[in-house]
């Protein structure tokens, strides 16, 4: 969103990608305060947070992975008391900011919301604001332009109270230093598996086991309704694919929009770079400047020999194989200090030395390319695809309401439908209720339709569903399974091989923890021993965290030294520790400098959450637990 606040600090920023949530639009307070939200789940001080606004967050949030992973999602995943715990705490943690930057007045001004998004990069054209670029953008949030800016107005707001927050962790050295020993302390160990396959011969099962799991896990056993159907897609994107553009209206929206197609001056530059830290020393920085001096005589001595030196001495890896090559570039592509002296020289100019925040350059401009206007064809590509896209735009908004209708009132059939939007009907492999669906009936409310009364036993045709934004589906069963129980004979021997593992485990685990304290007692134990490997906690070396965790509580006084760990379902774990290594850890070391971001991570980490809980005791949260744990639509 508008690169969220592109000028926070880097902690700032990770904690508001931590609380905002982009599906829950808490931030606009007059669109959702006065709504008839029904009951809440959880109440912040005098605001609440009803089940229908956690029911949108899960979908919204369900929709927003789905974009990121390529629709490989697990719709179950967002009905774990887990998730929908996580949803509801970042719509907590976003009350409860949205509650004291209203008592702290934190307003954003509307010259201040201007200058902000007239300063987003992604939406300038030739260094101007572009009124369409940015009207494009709010309609990809699918919301008003009302809306969005005043959830942009609220996401600053917040910025503006973290920031004092986040950035107030003071992190002393001595704490630091401690903190890095412990994560790079190595410890050496070797590791010994009792795996459940080994005990497996001296499991002896009740002769009535079986039939008992069974009769007392009945449901585990049966067969899910199942349904086959047919469905519709109407999508924005295929009215799109469907619409037509004549050479005329291209021809026509490039005469009208042709300021669209101004090229700015484009420059192609070569440069000599020397290095030089921004807040390098002032001696450091004279002796690399005599350097540059003494090139920069060279090069206007004899011009022809740039691309050599800049080969032989430029510390820019980039260009320098290329003899400074730095290609065609416009204005806004390079640093302040770079574009001013590279756009006032004229071309096979060289420069005098130039200083940026990454040392001293020297410029010579080899090709100027003025302003100009694309030519029609250079675009036409480009328009064709802007008019298909406004085509399918408005095409889906037209048919969206006719198609909802046709499917209602011709509810027996999807043909009428198919035919007046040319759309393919599409058939589903049997789908069972309650499992993982494929898209588009991994949408909650689709699926419920197709498995209701109404959709099974007339095997009409469900409403047209909203799926995704600019997307709606309808579907009609063809064929209908009920839940059935698998009988015993059929799973007898699932059952037995699952009762045996389970037991197995059991005297592995009860095996480990015996051989353990022998280990501790000094006892010498036949047991296969892993080679011996250094871990730290930084580096795990494939040590699960219970295990590396155990790994270093082990008392380091006397060794070698022993602990364990149960694997649930997998046995037991024995680790022996036979040597420690402290850290070392000298100051040009690359990993002090990540190390130090984490601990100053932790330690806003810790002052945030202090914060927070001041928040609560001033806005007090109350959890709806039945309501929360409900699974009610």
């Amino acid at each position: 969103m508008l690169d969220f606040v592109r000028n926070n600090k880097k902690i700032t920023q990770g904690f508001l990608a931590l609380i905002t949530l982009p599906f829950a639009f808490w931030g606009v307070d007059s669109y959702v305060r006065n709504a008839d939200v029904g009951a809440a789940v959880a109440t912040v001080g005098d605001a609440k947070i009803s089940r229908q606004e956690l029911q949108s967050a899960l979908r919204e949030q369900q929709d927003r992975l789905r974009t990121q992973l390529g629709g490989k999602v697990d719709p179950a995943m967002f009905e774990t008391p887990q998730m929908r715990r996580a949803v509801l705490d970042s719509l907590v943690t976003q009350r409860l900011l949205a509650e004291q930057a209203k008592k702290s007045r934190l307003v954003v001004g509307n010259e201040q919301l201007v200058q902000f998004i007239a300063g987003v990069p992604s939406l300038q054209e030739n260094g101007k604001f572009s009124k369409e670029r940015y009207e494009a953008l709010v309609a990809a949030q699918n919301m008003s332009k009302e809306m969005f800016e005043a959830r942009l107005r609220q996401d600053m707001a917040m910025q503006q109270l973290m920031l004092p927050v986040t950035e107030a962790g003071i992190t002393g050295q001595a704490a630091a230093a401690r903190w890095f020993a412990t994560q790079l302390e190595q410890r050496e160990l070797a590791e010994a598996r009792l795996l459940p396959e080994s005990y497996a011969g001296q499991v002896k099962l009740a002769a009535d086991a079986v039939s008992k799991f069974y009769e007392a896990n009945r449901k585990q056993f049966e067969v899910p309704e199942q349904v086959r159907a047919e469905f519709l897609v109407l999508s924005r994107d295929a009215l799109t694919a469907q619409a037509t553009v004549s050479d005329e209206e291209v021809k026509s929206y490039y005469t009208s929009h042709a300021d669209r197609y101004k090229a700015g001056e484009t420059r192609r530059a070569s440069h000599i770079l020397l290095r030089l830290d921004k807040d390098a020393a002032e001696a450091q920085a004279k002796a690399v400047r005599a350097k540059a001096d003494e090139l920069l005589a060279r090069v206007k001595k004899t011009p022809g020999d740039f691309a050599t030196v800049a080969k032989q001495n430029s510390q820019d890896p980039g260009s320098a194989e290329k003899g400074g090559d730095l290609d065609w570039f416009a204005r806004g592509a390079m640093v302040k200090a770079f574009e001013d002296v590279a756009f006032g020289l004229k071309e096979a100019q060289i420069s005098e030395v130039v200083r940026s925040d990454f040392g001293f350059h020297i410029i010579r401009v080899t090709g100027v390319r003025p302003e100009r206007i694309k030519p029609l064809e250079e675009v036409k590509v480009e328009i064709q695809a802007e008019l298909k896209r406004e085509s399918g735009i408005k095409k889906y908004s037209e048919a969206a309401e006719a198609f909802g209708n046709i499917v209602y009132e011709q509810a027996d059939s999807l043909k009428p439908a198919a035919e007046k939007w040319k759309l393919e009907t599409r058939q589903t492999p049997w789908l069972a209720k309650g499992g993982k669906l494929p898209p588009p009936f991994d949408n909650p409310k689709l699926a419920a339709a197709l498995f209701s009364d109404d959709g099974l036993k007339n095997k009409r045709n469900s409403e047209a569903v909203e799926v995704a934004p600019g997307t709606l589906v309808s579907a009609r069963v063809l064929e209908h399974k009920p839940a059935a129980l698998q009988p015993l004979d059929a799973v007898k021997a699932d059952i037995e091989k699952r009762l045996i593992r389970d037991e197995a485990v059991i005297l592995a685990t009860k095996d480990g923890e015996a051989k353990l304290v022998r280990l501790e007692k000094g006892e010498a134990l036949d047991l296969k021993w892993s080679p011996a490997r250094s871990v730290s906690r930084t580096a795990a070396q494939g040590l699960s965290p219970d295990a590396l965790r155990a790994v270093f509580k082990v008392d380091a006084g006397k060794l070698p030294a022993h602990t364990g760990v149960a694997f649930p379902g997998n046995g037991y774990a024995l680790y022996r520790v036979s040597s420690v290594k402290a850290a070392e850890i000298a100051k040009d070391d690359p990993r002090s400098r990540a190390l130090a971001q984490q601990y100053a991570r932790f330690v806003s980490e810790e002052e945030f959450a202090a914060w927070m809980s001041t928040l609560k005791e001033k806005y007090p949260v109350e959890i709806n637990k039945v309501l929360l744990e409900s699974k009610e639509r």
